[in-house]
């Protein structure tokens, strides 16, 4: 019997990659797309010489086309941290709606299942806190975080059209913080950057006082959850993301002592809009998919700064990737 058929866009970044890893296991034919604007083929090198894995270098935000019968699609192409969608937002908002409406149209013409990525974005500065899914959220539409926030909620919208119109097979996903190997280490969110500052010797940059809370799950988690929640028979989102929370202070404090680092941490303003809380109600997860995260910040940690640790000195010291075309 052949195997079933996934696309991943987004593939070369940092979850879809572990996603294309993932699916292979399971026994999947995998093609993945992605544009490479902030993906990295060598997340991805290694599948190269595989026969059950196909790469497409494309924008989904233009027209898909993928020959031959299609199973599942998983929609992870999106710039995700700050420094990437203050630095293109107009290629954020189209991968976002455009993208999202090419991919559902896909899904709709292979009769293939669809889970789209969203966000705890969505939920923009919570005024609820932990924050359920039935939270619809505290978000400035016009702030510089906008780009990002509104495009996932337009992809969330757009996907439960298709999902009561079309009767397509629809997945939402919202994503809280997710960490492990693989990451950019320059792309801006605190994990990485408080690493690479710790590895370069330099001091811990904290915005505002440092009480502002994140809940972080590692990587391998939050790919089992995203397989679960793709075989399950739910159409609502869901949240998956670890509820362990913690303010960035003490998470500065505690890399500084992972890294055994002589750093102090210094404190710069707070960013516009910057959520103040961060931590997911998983009750639906573990209802519907059994789901919850299994492996501990401490564990994670290390595994993650062990990654890092591998960087040459130019990599450490390489400033977040420029984006040369404005063509968008």
């Amino acid at each position: 019997m052949a195997s079933k058929r996934i696309l991943i866009t987004g593939a070369a970044g940092f979850l879809g990659s572990h996603l294309c890893d993932r699916f292979i296991r399971e026994g999947f034919t995998v093609i993945g797309m992605d544009n490479l604007i902030t993906g990295d083929l060598k997340n991805i090198e290694h599948l190269f010489k595989l026969e059950q894995f196909e790469f497409y270098h494309h924008d989904v935000s233009k027209f898909i086309h993928v020959p031959g019968e299609l199973d599942y699609i998983l929609h992870f192409a999106s710039p995700a941290s700050p420094i990437d969608y203050l630095k293109i937002p107009i290629q954020t908002l189209k991968v976002g709606s455009l993208g999202t409406h090419n991919c559902l149209g896909l899904a709709l013409t292979k009769k293939a299942r669809i889970l789209v990525a969203s966000t705890s974005e969505v939920y923009g500065d919570p005024l609820v806190h932990p924050q359920t899914e039935e939270y619809w959220g505290n978000v400035n539409p016009v702030g510089p975080r906008g780009v990002y926030d509104e495009a996932k909620r337009f992809q969330e919208a757009m996907t439960m059209a298709y999902h009561t119109f079309h009767n397509v097979e629809t997945r939402i996903i919202r994503i809280f913080n997710t960490y492990g190997p693989r990451m950019r280490l320059n792309d801006g969110r605190a994990l990485p950057a408080f690493i690479g500052q710790a590895l370069r010797g330099e001091d811990l940059t904290v915005f505002g006082d440092g009480s502002q809370t994140r809940s972080f799950c590692y990587v391998d988690d939050l790919i089992e959850g995203i397989y679960r929640l793709l075989m399950s028979e739910t159409s609502d989102p869901v949240n998956i993301g670890n509820p362990d929370e913690i303010s960035l202070k003490d998470f500065a404090e505690e890399i500084i002592k992972l890294t055994g680092s002589s750093q102090k941490i210094i404190y710069k303003p707070l960013p516009e809009d910057d959520p103040k809380q961060r931590r997911p109600d998983i009750t639906r997860a573990k209802e519907l998919l059994n789901w919850e995260p299994k492996v501990n910040r401490e564990e994670g940690l290390k595994i993650t700064y062990d990654y890092f640790k591998g960087f040459t000195h130019e990599e450490l010291y390489k400033l977040p990737k420029e984006f040369e075309s404005r063509t968008y």
